[in-house]
């Protein structure tokens, strides 16, 4: 189908709502997003009767879904997990690693470069059943000691430069993560930075100093908020008196510093949603997944990261669990957390899909291509009901489910 209309749609545009709109699809890219009283072209249409049109979502921090992980290192496993978030209106996606050995770490990211090929880019040479794939997230392994969480301590370590060259040498890592205080993060923060990746900070017990100096080396992200990162009271133990300001006082205090949440209804309290979107805002603040293998499945135990040497955790359906009372990952998809956002923060409709589309498609260098309904994007769009449960998922312009 090289023309389609979408007529009557409830357009989420960036800032506002557009009702009763007409959105006209060629080649795979949306051509015109107009109102439906506008001059009409000739092409097959489609009534959505109301229902919101939205962008495809960009989930920039997911570990897997269906019973699979990505650190699994296989493309069977890459290809349920990614096919299972595309189900959740996930178009494109950064699948991320966990902790672990080298050998581990470089099986995931063939695994993943080798279906990303399937998915494609374009309408000319895509499976559909598969969301674009632009690269991976470089998660684990260079955690703090003491702020693993639910990954496996024993495959954390400090950044060594042979060893984080060889995953930046793949051409195909384009977001980074490193906790800022350890040894070899400058060095690390660089080789990211030439490869032109969203640098981050995660797992981290850093002070303000050392995320000053990371933000001087091209650091400009921190991963899900709250979650095993820094607070001045976790900063005395190591630091002593003065107290010192840490991770969370950084990004608020940082206009250039963006973060993300986990919205499952179960990382963070609903005020903690509402200090989130009203501190940071929507173009700084993304709505992430984390989601692991869970996904999808009934309660039970699960490996997180690779389905031998992962570490062991239980989803009640709602949550992970880690041994000892922690949380392990989200089991939701990115709809998911736009209903929780929906449902417990002042947020407009247009700022929550904003946070799930253009924020992070702007932050990994990608809303000229997607993000937004816009004429010359990728028709990767998503069609919502009222209460913002997916009732078709579309990419470059056909739909999938």
């Amino acid at each position: 189908m090289n023309a389609l209309t979408l007529r009557h749609a409830t357009a989420i545009l960036p800032c506002s709502l557009l009702h009763d709109a007409r959105i006209e699809i060629a080649l795979g890219r949306i051509s015109k997003v107009v109102p439906e009283s506008a001059n009409p072209v000739e092409a097959d249409s489609i009534d959505l009767q109301g229902a919101y049109l939205a962008p495809g979502f960009v989930d920039i921090h997911v570990h897997g879904g269906a019973g699979a992980d990505f650190m699994d290192g296989t493309p069977a496993a890459a290809r349920t997990a990614c096919h299972a978030h595309l189900r959740h209106g996930t178009t494109t996606i950064f699948p991320t690693t966990t902790t672990g050995p080298f050998e581990r770490i470089k099986a995931m990211i063939e695994a993943v470069r080798t279906i990303s090929k399937e998915a494609g880019d374009n309408c000319d040479s895509l499976d559909i059943s598969l969301p674009a794939i632009p690269g991976i997230h470089l998660y684990g392994p260079y955690f703090a000691a003491d702020k693993c969480g639910c990954h496996e301590v024993s495959g954390r370590r400090d950044p060594a430069e042979p060893e984080f060259r060889g995953y930046f040498e793949s051409g195909f890592v384009r977001i980074a993560t490193c906790a800022a205080e350890l040894p070899g993060a400058g060095a690390f923060y660089d080789a990211a930075r030439a490869a032109g990746c969203l640098i981050t900070c995660g797992h981290s017990n850093a002070s303000w100093a050392e995320m000053r100096s990371a933000f001087d080396a091209g650091m400009r992200h921190v991963d899900h908020f709250w979650c095993a990162m820094s607070s001045v009271s976790s900063l005395r133990p190591r630091l002593g008196t003065p107290m010192q300001a840490a991770m969370e006082q950084f990004v608020l205090m940082t206009r250039e510093m963006s973060t993300e949440v986990i919205a499952d209804g179960c990382h963070l309290a609903p005020e903690l949603l509402e200090f989130a979107y009203r501190m940071i805002g929507p173009d700084r603040l993304c709505l992430v997944t984390d989601a692991s293998r869970a996904l999808d499945c009934p309660p039970g135990r699960y490996k997180f990261g690779h389905f031998e040497t992962g570490s062991d955790f239980e989803s009640d359906g709602h949550v992970g669990h880690a041994p000892g009372g922690g949380l392990a990952s989200s089991v939701m998809g990115m709809d998911h957390m736009v209903r929780i956002m929906k449902r417990d923060t002042s947020a407009s409709l247009p700022e929550i899909i904003r946070m799930a589309t253009l924020t992070p498609a702007r932050l990994t260098g990608m809303a000229d291509r997607i993000g937004s309904l816009e004429p010359g994007k990728f028709a990767d769009l998503i069609v919502l009901d009222a209460d913002a449960h997916i009732q078709h998922v579309m990419r470059s312009g056909r739909f999938v489910f």
